[in-house]
């Protein structure tokens, strides 16, 4: 039964990762109708089988975040690089990864300081259902009326043309998502494109910014813990990891897709849907 829930476990993962609608939250809200025991276990999972959706990042935008690959694709030349020769156009990919990869470590330090020194107060005092259905309630809000906005002036159309300053915001935004059921993706695309990014930078820039967050939670989770797993929850953790990998790297590709036609307000729409119903169930079983 244990693995059944594991393998639902890693497609929630998998599917709310790197949507706008917390990934912690949908958890935490699963682990009450499917808990895994025992709970220090299952607090711990929740964390490490997000390394799994994170795999998929790497694997899907691996030439992006490889300095080293001769396998880039093309690059969409601006006017500026058309004179470029081919070993200036190869060594121009090699610095615009290297920057990019500049930016992803400089965006994660704001969260990385304020995660190690809150991470057990925010364990016990937030990861409940009250506080997710409220993050989950008001950031549904601030999405649908940052998406009805008439005009909105678009700065930074690539991660590219985002400058540091920016990226630092960004990281400061990210820290709202310590609060479950805000969703890191939320807090860091909403805070992207408040800034001036378009929608696909702020989304590309947020999954990237997935990657050493996550690693650090996961990190910090189990060398709190000491390793001190079973074989069977070491077993559990690599199906979850698994499932998460393989959900999450389809729901990048369909993400990203959909944002090309379309705004992000289906998703505040939910989280609204969501949060108020989870308010109405705790209240009612009190």
């Amino acid at each position: 039964m244990d693995f059944i829930k594991v393998v639902i476990y890693g497609i929630i993962e998998g599917i709310t990762e790197f949507l706008p609608i917390s990934s912690t939250g949908h958890l935490i809200l699963l682990s009450r109708f499917l808990p895994l025991s025992p709970q220090s276990f299952e607090n711990a999972f929740s964390v490490i089988i997000q390394l799994g959706a994170i795999l998929s990042v790497l694997v899907l935008y691996f030439d992006r975040l490889n300095p080293f690959s001769k396998n880039k694709g093309r690059l969409k030349e601006r006017s500026s690089e058309k004179s470029l020769s081919i070993k200036e156009h190869w060594e121009y990919r090699d610095f615009r990864t290297m920057r990019l990869i500049a930016k992803i470590i400089v965006g994660f330090l704001p969260a990385a300081v304020l995660g190690f020194l809150f991470d057990d107060l925010i364990d016990k005092y937030l990861f409940n259902n009250v506080t997710v259905a409220l993050a989950l309630t008001f950031y549904g809000i601030v999405i649908i009326v940052m998406e009805s906005r008439k005009i909105r002036e678009v700065k930074f159309e690539t991660i590219d043309d985002i400058d540091m300053k920016s990226v630092v915001l960004i990281g400061c935004f990210q820290c709202l998502a310590m609060v479950p059921g805000t969703s890191r993706s939320a807090a860091t695309i909403i805070g992207a494109m408040l800034l001036g990014c378009s929608r696909k930078s702020a989304a590309e820039f947020s999954f990237f910014l997935a990657i050493p967050t996550m690693l650090g939670a996961t990190g910090l989770k189990i060398i709190k813990l000491g390793f001190a797993f079973s074989a069977t929850q070491w077993m559990q953790i690599a199906l979850g990891m698994a499932v998460s990998f393989a959900v999450a790297y389809g729901v990048i590709v369909k993400f990203m897709g959909y944002i090309k036609k379309h705004d992000f307000k289906i998703f505040g729409i939910y989280r609204i849907i969501l949060g108020l119903t989870v308010l109405f169930v705790t209240f009612l079983a009190k």
